[in-house]
């Protein structure tokens, strides 16, 4: 079970830079926020089976749960429910360039997208990215806290 878990903790952020490089989405900041903690829990999982299996797969839980908080926090900019914590959410704007050429040169390689922005992965489903990542966090959370729990 704890090989499942961090195969399916690692599958989130791994999912979420397919659609990047495959699928053209351009990520904000806040979904970058998303991603770490997957790893962790990845890498936390994949330790409960040398170390205490329970605190390994409970901390895993709590990795997982940090990523659908940040999630919940994206969930609720996109929706307009309160603004982005991060200031580089906002859309890219002049700042204080005096000529065309010094906002040229301060664009990103990669445009920066607006956090407030939903990104949708299937076309028609009302779903952004975040919200599903919300819902996954969730319940990969629940599975990993109920392996956490269950005798082997």
């Amino acid at each position: 079970m704890p090989l499942l878990i961090a195969l399916l903790a690692a599958a989130a952020p791994l999912l979420a830079m397919a659609t990047e490089r495959w699928g053209g989405l351009n990520p904000c900041l806040l979904c970058l926020w998303q991603r770490p903690s997957y790893w962790v829990a990845a890498v936390l999982a994949v330790l409960a089976l040398v170390l205490p299996r329970r605190l390994m797969l409970t901390l895993a839980a709590l990795a997982i749960l940090f990523s659908g908080a940040a999630a919940l926090v994206h969930v609720g900019v996109e929706f307009g429910w309160w603004p982005s914590p991060l200031p580089g959410c906002a859309a890219p704007h002049a700042g204080q360039a005096r000529s065309i050429e010094d906002m040229l040169a301060t664009l990103s390689v990669r445009p920066n997208k607006p956090c407030d922005e939903p990104t949708f992965l299937i076309p028609g489903l009302p779903v952004s990215m975040a919200a599903m990542n919300l819902i996954y966090a969730v319940g990969l959370a629940g599975v990993t806290l109920w392996a956490a729990r269950r005798r082997r």
